[in-house]
């Protein structure tokens, strides 16, 4: 959010009318053509700033104005504010043509990096890409005067090629791989000159230089890397560190073998003896093609960094970067070993150590996933055990760290690139869905002792849903790609409760961190008799409703689906209904539940289907009060249930009690008006013979006799009753619902004919007319009119009102026999034009 000032002036900026900017590119000229380069100018440039960066669209300028920024930036005499500013400005303005900045003739490093930002952020082509790295990669091949050149170039090098990869030929490629082995490898091990003073009497004269530091404040003993610390930095120090700032990036692109099938198989197998690993560690690297020496130094450097990384830094800033370089150097290794798997025997030793050293420790748990990963492509070539890497990974990491937004971010993305992989070659994934894993971590509050080691279950289920729980507006489009991976037929239930439940999660949490922060000394008094219910914070700390909390923050699946006092911890986390995070959790359910539905409904069979249904009905009304949550879920279980009766029509029969349980009852209509339309419509549309051989009249005649009552009690209004808290919907289909019921069974004709001959005195009483509108009414009456009219031919009105169970597909556009269409007609034909049976 922008604050009030700086909105007012983007405002501005961006409805500036054409005449006073014309006026104000002509002021800017004029001023760049006397070179007075002042505090106006300075002033008018930021302003022309604002105005073409604050709109999506690119602002034309007038081609003098562009000619003067581009002297004013390529002018070795400009300061570096007004250098800024027209850098700046050219990148947003529009038309610019890249040719024109002589990049060529440049010979400062400050010049070269701002030009060369304003042809990345212009170019148009290849061609202009291309021409911009080559230039940056003579500057680099030929040492300058001056000596920052390198330090400048190296970054923009690296902006070019992740803008256009293929910009460099092969033999660029070759030389900057030279260029960075001597950069990685050959720095100097002597600290950079600095000045000191030599005392009142004396002028300041030139230390000696001084060895580089570990960061435990020992000498370096070996060769530079960027865990080396010092006071100042030689010129090749700094390419170091910027060499392998872009290591990742640089052996990603174009660190890839040409050749690939079976030769590649058969280098593989000839590179993993124990001749190669030889060979490979050998004093001969020197002679290797540059691709393989890059490799060479880049594991060496990165192993000297695992090496580093043991030391006690003395800072602490040096810790986190000691945690940063772990991260990249293993992700190193990982491309190598990848591209070249000679490396994965000698790496494994060091990623094995490294592991073991930091697998009790938190503070280094980033580190772990680059270290997962590694395990995941390589410990089948090495043949080592990766279980218990995983272990680790799936337990500490939602149990203990779901509040870390960062790392809940890259566990997600680490699962959501390997999801294929895990579920084919990692067997602990693939059973965690429905099978188990067997440790199970302690919360951050332990409430009760750890689960038994008999009390199996499934920690993805539940440990992945707390980093889902405390940080769903940021992973949301993540778990929508990854929900379909954690289903399967044995935890479809267990998981819907879990994903209706998520809400109470992240108060639970909220809780569990609160809990935490109060000392036991500070509990409230306990109203022994329970007329006083606790507040949320109170309760948790509670034994009595430590059950209820423990199966919440449950770390396995497989305990059991749900609780039986859901209603009770509901009424407990009333007072969390209105926190922001449980309100943000509450808002991704739906999205998430759809993309539920639509994975189960591709292996469903027939039994899932029923406890689907019945945990849609029963959990329809067990929702966390919060704001537009039940409603919004209840639109999603409105949606689904169709498609859930079309897939197994019988469940209607199946689950006719149930249906009818919630049909009857006039309640459901104001809780849960969209659900209990959806239900009327499924059995009218469903309780038939033709959808299961099982439905007989007594069946039909028993929900008829329901829903009727029901539409009686609705439509019973007398004048100083209030107004209908129903829409008109719900009335149309309870009435086209009983019409398919009598269609069924004849008998029943007369009676829904006479009820709704009746529904004209309805839409005509006081409160109805002071609800609904005209057309609402009109439609009604016209629906009414409609049912009474095709029941006066009864085999018209099952040909209609129940069609077969083939007409998934129907073609009666195309059938001249089975036209329903024409069925329409000549029922209209035969019916009276003028029928006044509703009047009155």
């Amino acid at each position: 959010m922008y604050a009030q000032g700086t909105e007012s002036l983007i405002k501005q900026a961006r409805e500036i009318n054409d005449e006073e900017l014309v006026k104000f590119y002509g002021r800017i000229s004029k001023l760049l053509l006397n070179k007075d380069y002042g505090n106006e100018t300075v002033d008018s440039l930021q302003r022309l700033h604002l105005i073409v960066s604050a709109t999506k669209y690119g602002r034309r300028l007038p081609s003098d104005l562009l000619e003067k920024l581009q002297a004013l930036l390529c002018s070795p005499g400009s300061s570096e504010q007004l250098q800024v500013l027209s850098s700046s400005i050219l990148r947003e303005g529009l038309p610019l043509s890249v040719a024109k900045l002589p990049i060529k003739d440049l010979q400062d490093s400050r010049t070269t990096s701002y030009v060369a930002s304003v042809i990345l952020a212009q170019a148009k082509s290849k061609a202009e890409l291309a021409e911009l790295s080559h230039h940056l990669l003579k500057a680099v091949e030929i040492r300058q005067p001056d000596v920052q050149v390198c330090r400048h170039t190296l970054p923009i090098l690296s902006a070019a090629i992740r803008s256009s990869p293929d910009v460099l030929m092969e033999d660029h490629v070759n030389l900057v791989n030279r260029k960075l082995v001597d950069w990685l490898r050959y720095a100097s091990n002597q600290q950079g000159a600095s000045m000191s003073t030599g005392g009142f009497f004396m002028g300041p004269r030139a230390r000696q230089p001084a060895p580089m530091n570990e960061v435990d404040g020992a000498v370096a003993g070996d060769f530079f890397t960027v865990l080396c610390v010092g006071q100042s930095y030689t010129e090749d120090q700094w390419m170091n560190m910027y060499a392998f700032s872009m290591l990742r990036k640089w052996l990603r692109t174009y660190d890839i073998e040409e050749n690939s099938g079976s030769g590649a198989d058969d280098r593989s197998e000839v590179d993993g003896s124990v001749m190669s690993m030889v060979s490979a560690t050998s004093s001969s690297s020197r002679l290797l093609p540059p691709k393989e020496r890059l490799r060479e130094k880049a594991f060496e450097y990165c192993q000297r960094l695992v090496e580093q990384s043991d030391r006690k830094a003395v800072k602490k800033a040096d810790t986190e970067l000691q945690k940063a370089c772990l991260v990249e150097a293993v992700t190193i290794m990982n491309i190598i070993c990848k591209e070249d798997p000679s490396f994965v025997y000698r790496a494994f030793p060091c990623i094995k150590a490294l592991y073991s050293r930091l697998s009790g420790d938190l503070a280094f748990s980033r580190v772990l996933l680059p270290i997962a990963q590694f395990y995941l492509n390589h410990s089948e070539t090495a043949a080592v055990d990766s279980e218990a890497v995983f272990r680790q990974l799936f337990s500490s990491f939602p149990a203990e760290l779901f509040n870390e937004p960062m790392l809940a971010f890259e566990f997600v993305q680490f699962c959501r690139t390997n999801m294929a992989v895990l579920q084919e070659s990692m067997p602990l994934y693939g059973q965690s869905f429905p099978n188990l894993l067997k440790v199970s971590p302690r919360p951050s509050v332990p409430l009760v002792s750890p689960t038994p080691p008999c009390c199996h279950g499934n920690h993805n289920l539940c440990l992945c849903r707390k980093f889902l729980a405390w940080n769903s507006p940021a992973l949301v489009s993540e778990y929508m790609e990854l929900l379909p991976s954690l289903l399967a037929p044995s935890t479809a239930i267990e998981l819907l409760h879990s994903l209706l439940d998520l809400p109470c999660l992240a108060a639970v949490l909220d809780l569990q961190l609160r809990s935490a922060s109060y000392a036991a000394s500070e509990k409230t008094l306990w109203d022994s008799g329970g007329s006083k219910a606790p507040s949320s914070l109170d309760a948790f700390r509670q034994p009595h409703y430590r059950g209820m909390f423990l199966y919440i923050l449950r770390p396995e699946a497989g305990t059991g689906d749900t609780i039986d006092r859901l209603r009770m911890l509901h009424d407990i986390l009333a007072d969390m209904v209105e926190s922001p995070r449980v309100v943000q959790c509450a808002q991704t359910v739906p999205v998430l539940l759809h993309v539920y539905f639509h994975t189960v409904a591709q292996f469903a069979d027939d039994k899932l289907i029923n406890q689907l249904v019945l945990v849609l009905l029963e959990r329809s009304s067990l929702l966390m009060d919060i704001k537009n949550y039940q409603t919004e879920v209840q639109r999603v279980f409105s949606s689904h249930l169709l498609a859930l009766c079309k897939l197994h029509p019988s469940l209607i029969m199946e689950q006719s009690r149930e249906l009818l349980d919630m049909a009857g009852s006039t309640i459901n209509i104001y809780q849960k008006e969209e659900l209990y339309t959806h239900v009327v419509w499924a059995i009218g549309e469903y309780l038939s013979l033709s959808h299961d051989a099982r439905c007989t009249v007594e069946h039909i005649t028993s929900s008829f006799e329901t829903l009727e009552a029901v539409l009686f009690e609705i439509t019973q209004v007398r004048q100083s009753a209030s107004a209908p808290r129903f829409s008109p919907r719900l009335v149309t289909v309870l009435m086209t619902t009983l019409a398919k019921l009598a269609s069924r069974s004849q008998d029943l004709i007369p009676r829904v004919s006479l009820f709704l001959s009746k529904m004209h005195s309805f839409t005509c009483s006081a409160p109805v007319v002071a609800c609904y509108s005209e057309e609402d009414r009109e439609a009604i009456v016209t629906r009414a009119h409609e049912l009474v009219n095709l029941l006066k031919l009864p085999n018209v009105a099952q040909f209609v009102l129940t069609p077969s169970a083939s007409g998934d597909t129907p073609r009666w556009h195309r059938d001249t026999n089975a036209s329903l269409p024409f069925a329409m007609r000549a029922l209209s034909g035969l019916l009276p034009k003028h029928n006044t049976f509703l009047t009155g």
